[in-house]
């Protein structure tokens, strides 16, 4: 078995502050908001993988189909002797990475999840004993400390998680990682693209219905995390493109007038009837864009790579 280092950056009890100080803010302010990273507890990132193969939910496929015909030239580009993967989750994606990099030394897999990152970890571990492994749990959209590890490195952040970031937040992300790059090094970015309307809504209200439960799955994670009485029954699920901000939108909408509390805040949380309670953002780029938001944050867009229908793309980026 490979080496194999298990270090965490973020502190013991910072998930449940950061929840805590998530819902007080975005339950108190109109329109009433919650980050889209509280979807993911077990129950959620259930359903989430269910919804990777639903047959309207085309992002993850056309991810895997650009890594499959790509991930040669981006090992062969980037030269990466250790790759960097933000919001690792199980690590299945990369495996064509990890294949294709035969000059790897290092894999350093970043999750908040513990649990997944010891498992990912310790499988690829026993499946590649040459491969040095240091998990970091840590949160990705905060400062991140590296391990000392040899270059040149691949960043890399798949699955176009970057849109549940609003601009600013994407600003400030996209700045952190460039401050993590010496030159040599480059990030691989997934991003999904701008296209038509009823194939992005589709996407994120299946006939299914299992978008639909991942949605109201974050009212659960409320009711046990912070004691709070959510019915989930009590809210429908929407989802909307916003053409003027490029982005989907999933939102909870309250069926009646209802007052929920959350002991744990000592908070009363009113909602009127068809208030709507936004759980994501999911943006969606054009090369032009994501190109511009790169260099502003100190970055080259050098290479740009889209499956064969052009609904997602992967970029790789150096150091300006």
């Amino acid at each position: 078995m490979s080496p194999f280092h298990l270090t965490r950056i973020l502190p013991e009890d910072a998930t449940e502050a950061a929840l805590r100080a998530d819902v007080l803010e975005g339950l108190t302010r109109n329109p009433k908001t919650l980050p889209p990273k509280w979807f993911y507890d077990t129950r959620g990132s259930e359903l989430f993988e269910e919804i990777t193969r639903l047959p309207e939910y085309y992002p993850s496929r056309a991810e895997r189909e650009i890594l499959l015909a790509r991930a040669h030239a981006i090992a062969e580009s980037s030269g990466a002797r250790t790759m960097v993967e933000l919001g690792s989750g199980s690590s299945e994606k990369t495996r064509y990475l990890l294949d294709a990099l035969r000059g790897l030394h290092t894999y350093v897999p970043v999750d908040v999840s513990t649990s997944a990152l010891r498992q990912a970890a310790q499988t690829l571990a026993a499946e590649r004993p040459e491969l040095e492994i240091h998990a970091l749990i840590a949160d990705f959209t905060s400062q991140l400390t590296m391990p000392h590890t040899p270059g040149p490195r691949l960043m890399v952040f798949l699955g176009g998680t970057v849109g549940n970031l609003l601009p600013s937040e994407r600003s400030t992300f996209l700045t952190s990682i460039r401050a993590l790059m010496t030159p040599g090094d480059a990030l691989l970015l997934g991003t999904d693209l701008v296209k038509e309307e009823k194939t992005l809504v589709q996407a994120y209200d299946d006939a299914a219905g299992v978008t639909a439960a991942f949605n109201k799955n974050v009212l659960n994670v409320l009711n046990r995390e912070l004691g709070a009485d959510f019915d989930p029954s009590a809210f429908d699920h929407v989802a909307a493109w916003d053409a003027q901000n490029q982005w989907i939108e999933m939102r909870l909408r309250a069926r009646t007038a209802q007052a929920v509390k959350i002991p744990a805040l000592d908070l009363l949380v009113d909602f009127t009837a068809g208030e709507e309670l936004r759980t994501e953002v999911s943006a969606k780029f054009q090369e032009e864009g994501v190109r511009e938001e790169l260099s502003a944050a100190g970055m080259e867009l050098t290479q740009w790579w889209t499956d064969e229908a052009g609904r997602f793309a992967l970029s790789l980026s150096r150091v300006s």
